[in-house]
C-alpha cells in the first residue's frame, strides 16, 4: 500500500459559475521511504496540491470538486478537524519557502521547536531534545543556537531549524516546498545534502517541491513534471533527465543553464503559464509548445503510459 496516494484530485477556487479549477484531474502515489520531485513553473498549482495532502488550503475560498486523498491507508477528504490535528506533523510535516517568514521572530529557536515536541512528543520537549534535532540538521553549538533568535541567524541556518521542527515529531512523509529558495548555491547545495541524507537515516519519504530541474539529478527516484494544474510527464528520475518527452518538460530542461559549451543567451520558454480559470482549449500546453499543431486545440490529451513506468500527457510525444 503506498503512503500518500492522490486520486483524480479537483480542487477550485471560487464557486458556481466564477469557480477557477486550479489543480485538475491529479492522480500521484509515493511510497514509503520514497522521493517524488514535483516540478513546474510558478503559477503550475504545485504548492497547493502539495498543500492539500494535509488540506492545509482554506476552505472556502478552496473547494475540493472531486477525487481522493489517501494518506497512511486514511482518507483525508472525509477527516474530521480533529483527525486532521492528528496527521498534520506527526504523518506528514512540511517545510515551507523562506523560513524567515515562516518562524516567529519575538520567540527564540529552541521555544519554537519545542512548541512542535509539546504537540506531538510532549514527553520529549526537553532542551536535550531541542539539541539533538539541532544536531540532527547540521547546526554546529547547538546549546547557544537553541537561544537564538530567528533574526541571528542565516538563511541557510534559519531553513535547517524549520527542518528541525519538522523532524520533531518523526514524520513518515517531508514535504519540502521549494526549500532552497532565496538561498544562495551553496547553501542550497547543503540544504538538499541534508535533506538526502536525513531521508537515508530516516527512512522517511520526500516530496520535494521546486521549479530547478537542475536540484533534482541525484535526490529523486520519480519526477512528475505540472503544468497549468495538470500532472504532463511522471518517469524515474534517470530516464527523465536522460530523455525527457512531454515538449514542456525538454523546455525546462533547456531553460536550465549549462556549465559545458558556449551559450550566448538562456533558452527561456516563450509566453507566460495561464492563469486559472483562463486555460486555453485543448493541450494547455499549445499556445507555447514549439511542435504544436492545430489539432492540440482541439481536445485535452489523456496522460498515458507510454513506457514501463513513463507517463506523458501528449500524443506526438515521439
Amino acid at each position: 500500500m503506498a503512503l500518500l496516494e492522490i486520486k483524480n484530485l479537483k480542487l477550485d477556487f471560487g464557486a458556481g459559475a466564477a469557480a477557477a479549477r486550479a489543480v485538475d484531474d491529479l492522480s500521484l502515489t509515493l511510497a514509503a521511504g520514497e522521493t517524488v520531485c514535483l516540478v513546474g513553473e510558478s503559477g503550475c498549482g504545485k504548492s497547493v496540491t502539495a498543500q492539500s495532502i494535509a488540506r492545509l488550503v482554506p476552505t472556502p475560498p478552496a473547494r475540493y470538486a472531486g477525487g481522493e486523498i489517501w494518506l497512511n491507508g486514511q482518507d483525508v477528504l472525509r477527516m474530521s478537524t480533529a483527525e486532521l490535528r492528528a496527521i498534520r506533523g506527526k504523518v506528514v510535516s512540511y517545510i515551507f519557502q523562506e523560513p524567515g517568514a515562516s518562524l516567529n521572530p519575538v520567540f527564540r529557536v529552541g521555544n519554537q521547536i519545542q512548541e512542535s515536541l509539546k504537540l506531538h512528543q510532549p514527553g520529549r520537549a526537553t532542551d536535550a531534545e531541542v539539541i539533538r534535532l539541532l544536531k540532527l540538521v547540521g547546526i554546529p553549538a547547538p546549546e547557544q543556537r537553541l537561544r537564538n533568535y530567528p533574526f541571528e541567524m542565516s538563511g541557510g541556518m534559519q531553513q535547517r531549524v524549520m527542518i528541525a521542527m519538522a523532524l520533531a515529531s518523526e514524520p513518515q512523509l517531508l514535504v519540502a516546498d521549494e526549500p532552497t529558495t532565496a538561498l544562495d548555491v551553496t547553501i542550497q547545495a547543503q540544504i538538499l545534502d541534508l535533506l538526502r541524507d536525513l531521508k537515508q537515516r530516516l527512512g522517511m519519504a520526500i516530496l520535494l517541491i521546486t521549479h530547478n530541474l537542475g536540484i533534482v539529478g541525484d535526490l529523486a527516484d520519480r519526477v512528475a513534471v505540472m503544468y497549468a494544474g495538470q500532472i504532463v510527464e511522471l518517469a524515474p528520475a534517470r530516464e527523465l533527465l536522460r530523455r525527457p518527452l512531454h515538449p514542456y518538460t525538454r523546455a525546462l530542461m533547456n531553460s536550465v543553464p549549462k556549465l559545458r559549451g558556449s551559450q550566448d543567451r538562456l533558452s527561456a520558454i516563450p509566453g507566460n503559464v495561464p492563469r486559472i480559470g483562463n486555460f486555453p482549449p485543448g493541450c494547455r500546453f499549445a499556445p507555447r509548445c514549439p511542435i504544436a499543431r492545430p489539432e492540440c486545440s482541439a481536445s485535452l490529451p489523456e496522460l498515458l503510459e507510454v513506457e514501463p513506468g513513463r507517463w506523458v500527457r501528449c500524443p506526438y510525444w515521439k
